[in-house]
């Protein structure tokens, strides 16, 4: 089995005003409390559009503006969530939008303004399957009034590639239920590509502030270097 990557990811649309701020107070913690399987692990009904993007030079504040703008041409123009890269990779921002139960191509595209055009120096875009919505936002930490609690929090963006014949194997691992010790997730979906990409499976992991990421990230690699 292949990790391609492991992308770090703040979120700049959860349906309410963009903020930048980490979350206040004492939330209890992630590891005592009794973890889902990852939405997506079992039915992956709904179809979904993943768009990664890098900004032209001097223009990723223009970029993410107009990303964060609903889309009046898609099936549901709120239901959509925008993800900054942090650390990791090489693009900018990952838009992931809900399209339903299914999705068509047009031969006319996606129009884009001609004051926009120029904002992405590259795009890529995949059609995936995933979580009903009503599921999605909730792993994500968008639904409701949730998003106003989850302001700041910290996303873990990652896609797989099975080497040959092990897809079943991966796709098991990457479905069950968070248990390593010092995963501090509150949230994951799991999606499968349908069209796109050279990848097969794309997870999201969420944690409610970037001290927990670290903090979980610290005791795998305290655990792993004892065991080794």
């Amino acid at each position: 089995m292949k990790s391609i990557t492991t992308i770090i990811a703040i979120s700049l649309f959860s349906l309410l005003p963009v903020t930048f701020v980490q979350g206040q107070g004492s939330p209890k913690s992630a590891a005592s409390e009794k973890r889902p399987a990852p939405a997506g692990a079992g039915k992956r009904t709904d179809v979904y559009h993943v768009h990664f993007t890098k900004a032209a030079l001097g223009k990723a504040v223009q970029l993410g503006d107009w990303l964060k703008t609903p889309n009046p041409n898609t099936p549901m123009p709120t239901h959509f969530i925008v993800l900054r890269h942090q650390d990791g990779d090489a693009w900018d921002y990952v838009v992931i939008t809900h399209l339903g139960t299914k999705a068509t191509v047009e031969a006319a595209g996606t129009p884009v303004p001609p004051d926009k055009r120029d904002l992405s120096a590259w795009h890529t875009d995949t059609f995936v399957n995933g979580p009903s919505w009503e599921e999605f936002p909730r792993a994500m930490g968008i639904e409701g009034d949730s998003a106003s609690k989850t302001a700041g929090s910290v996303y873990s963006v990652s896609y797989y590639r099975p080497a040959p014949g092990h897809r079943e194997q991966l796709e098991k691992m990457l479905s069950e239920v968070p248990s390593a010790a010092g995963d501090t997730t509150a949230g994951n979906v799991l999606m499968q590509h349908l069209e796109g990409a050279a990848w097969t499976f794309l997870s999201i992991a969420r944690y409610n502030f970037v001290g927990r990421l670290c903090h979980g990230r610290e005791k795998r690699y305290s655990a792993d270097h004892e065991e080794g």
